[in-house]
């Protein structure tokens, strides 16, 4: 792509986040390997569940870390992109990558069962399609961009919630299931209605709404958290974003808009067709036995939803 060879390797893929994925990465493998046997229930995880892991940490790095991340400091649609790829992507695939008895031994953790609330359907909708509607209001999105703090800090918990939201959809332990089929389809359809308001907001506009993208100044210093040039020295050199694309500032920003609405419907339609099978099995009494575990020896271990 033409934009990027005017960035060094460093400032494309980002080594010292790198090492930092290599190194989760390489802690799940010790996790589900040596100390496997640690851990009450443990099994042999299969290799398509290591592969789902694998993809998530991949799609997560390229995202945050990779050319992704770096474009989507210049053009918004590609912002837009790191954000489906990181929530809506990474997110769900990490979590289907981790073995039920992970998931069982992270739950009896007494802190986070006081925080069993915020996994709630509607309260784990709320919060993530909330704040992600929030992060795209102009000057809260421009106040993230510019503070790098609060934008790590924002993502980290954008992150969190969208595991929250998944866990309603792809929770593989029965025991702490809210959600029915007929539940989770509803669901997945207020989800979709949550995130419908921002992408309209983004692909009618009448005009640019992020300085980011629009006003140099601004551009140069949110940059400045990426590349180790100074904002002077980034105006100097490019003059602004739209020395690297075509595409004018709004029409950059409907792309976005369209984009994120197209990969989240995408992925919710893949996730109906999923709810749908599963939902089809159990009717018919034939729902894998990894996916659902006996009730009665559930409730021996003294693991029911209510009581989490």
């Amino acid at each position: 792509m033409p934009v990027l060879q005017y960035f060094s390797f460093t400032e494309l893929w980002s080594p010292l986040f790198l090492a930092l994925m290599l190194l989760l990465t390489a802690g799940y493998f010790v996790l589900i390997g040596p100390l496997a046997s640690r851990f009450e229930g443990s099994t042999a995880v299969p290799f398509w569940r290591r592969g789902l892991f694998l993809c998530g940490m991949l799609a997560l790095y390229l995202a945050q870390g990779g050319p992704v991340s770096l474009l989507g400091h210049i053009l918004f649609s590609f912002h837009m992109v790191s954000m489906a790829l990181s929530y809506l992507v990474a997110v769900p695939l990490i979590m289907l990558g981790i073995p039920d008895w992970c998931w069982r031994a992270l739950l009896r953790v007494n802190p986070l069962r006081g925080l069993a609330f915020l996994a709630k359907p509607i309260v784990a909708a709320l919060l993530f399609n909330g704040l992600f509607s929030l992060y795209h209001i102009p000057a809260i999105h421009d106040y993230v961009m510019l503070h790098f703090a609060v934008h790590r800090l924002y993502y980290a918990v954008l992150f969190l919630t969208s595991g929250l939201m998944w866990w309603n959809l792809i929770n593989p332990l029965p025991e702490y299931r809210a959600l029915g089929g007929l539940g989770q389809v509803g669901f997945i359809f207020l989800n979709m209605v949550l995130l419908t308001p921002a992408c309209g907001l983004i692909i009618f506009a009448g005009s640019p709404l992020y300085a980011t993208y629009s006003d140099p100044n601004t551009w140069a210093m949110a940059m400045g958290y990426c590349v180790p040039q100074s904002p002077a020295a980034l105006l100097q050199a490019f003059g602004g974003p739209g020395f690297f694309g075509s595409l004018s500032p709004k029409v950059d920003q409907q792309v976005g808009g369209i984009v994120m609405k197209f990969i989240q419907e995408f992925i919710f339609a893949s996730m109906l067709a999923y709810v749908f099978y599963h939902w089809y099995k159990k009717e018919n009494g034939q729902e894998d036995t990894e996916l659902s575990a006996p009730a009665s020896e559930l409730a021996e271990e003294g693991l029911n939803y209510k009581g989490w």
